[in-house]
């Protein structure tokens, strides 16, 4: 019989990801992991097995927050179009009031990561096709009731949404002019019909 783990996992996940998305994977040692997790490296390796396992925890941990937390900022109040709408504004809006712009955790591991490693690339690619499938649910919603037309091609406008979102998200590490991200905001919305 094992022993019971004396820490909490979610937290530990959680302090993890918080360097690895500070730093990125290869620029995070295993002394920052055990400084920020307040935890001993067998404690580590015991319960979440080597940098990368930790790194695959950390990430799979995140993407299902992610989704959930986008899900729930996508729930409709008056119209599809101003759910979308308030939800990439929204994001606009959190990244120009920030202190430090860390972008998103799975789209720095796509960046980082994937192009090299297999298994990232999948990890990533599946965050895209969730984030595809809830854009597509919300813009058939619209196109149910009648708010948009019914020509709309649901799939292609979601990852239209989800490459828009990407683009925004890496971009706005470099601050640029809020007017700029609005434009694309804007024209992109525009596609719903």
């Amino acid at each position: 019989m094992g022993r019971k783990r004396e820490f909490d996992e979610e937290k530990a996940l959680d302090a993890a990801m918080q360097v690895f998305w500070k730093k990125g994977y290869h620029a995070t040692s295993l002394t920052d992991l055990t400084m920020n997790m307040k935890l001993q490296r067998p404690s580590i390796y015991s319960a979440f097995g080597d940098k990368e396992k930790l790194f695959e925890a950390t990430l799979r941990n995140y993407t299902k927050l992610h989704i959930s937390n986008i899900r729930s900022k996508l729930q409709p109040d008056k119209s599809v179009k101003d759910a979308i709408r308030s939800f990439f504004e929204g994001l606009i809006e959190e990244e120009y009031q920030g202190n430090q712009n860390k972008g998103c955790f799975c789209i720095n591991t796509m960046v980082e990561l994937a192009p090299h490693d297999e298994k990232f690339e999948i990890l990533t690619r599946e965050h895209q096709m969730y984030l595809s499938v809830i854009f597509q649910e919300m813009i058939q919603k619209g196109i149910q009731s009648g708010e948009f037309h019914r020509d709309l091609d649901a799939k292609a406008l979601a990852q239209t949404f989800v490459v828009s979102l990407i683009g925004i998200t890496v971009l706005m590490k470099s601050r640029p002019e809020q007017s700029f991200i609005d434009s694309a905001i804007s024209n992109t919305l525009s596609l719903l019909k």
